[in-house]
């Protein structure tokens, strides 16, 4: 069994949270999956301090995750419904291709949800959004106890070729121990 952790991101992280994301240590397959269509670049080491350093660093909405005591990714959330904040969209991404498919992004996602409901107790709701060209996630999402909710037919369009939009949602009282 893996220990998992979701750690709040400190200011000493950044350097090795680039290195995995965009850095020398980058896989880079996960940008075929998060949201490709949005044509994101490779970031380099100050666009990536400068854009995410302030914005993620000691913010609850924001964790590493830590696997067996490596950083092997981050999870996020963010509000839907700004500025009401009553509709939690959570989010999470783990850069190495060689992690994925084996039930740890089920268990990180199942933490998160969890931590996500117990800081936010007034929220009855969570739901993450993918494509349809992440059947991985989408198996991720069910996995963890979420339903597909919604389907928005044909509205990603990604190397000549129209996705859809799907979200995965979650009620408090749906989720397990």
């Amino acid at each position: 069994m893996v220990n998992i952790e979701l750690n709040k991101v400190q200011l000493s992280d950044l350097d090795e949270l680039w290195a995995i994301s965009y850095g020398p240590k980058a896989d880079l397959k996960w940008m075929a999956y998060d949201g490709p269509y949005f044509e994101n670049p490779v970031l380099d080491r100050e666009t990536f301090l400068k854009g995410w350093g302030e914005k993620i660093v000691n913010q609850p909405n924001y964790r590493l995750i830590i696997c067996d005591k490596q950083m092997i990714g981050l999870v996020t959330a963010y509000w839907e419904d700004a500025p009401l904040n009553q509709w939690l969209e959570v989010g999470m991404v783990i850069y190495n291709a060689d992690l994925w498919g084996n039930g740890i992004e089920s268990l990180v996602l199942k933490l998160w949800l969890k931590e996500m409901f117990d800081e936010y107790p007034q929220l009855p709701h969570l739901s993450f959004t993918t494509w349809s060209g992440n059947i991985g996630m989408q198996k991720v999402g069910e996995h963890a106890g979420m339903l597909k909710e919604g389907v928005i037919r044909k509205v990603r369009y990604w190397q000549g070729e129209y996705y859809d939009s799907v979200k995965y949602g979650i009620l408090r009282e749906e989720m397990g121990d």
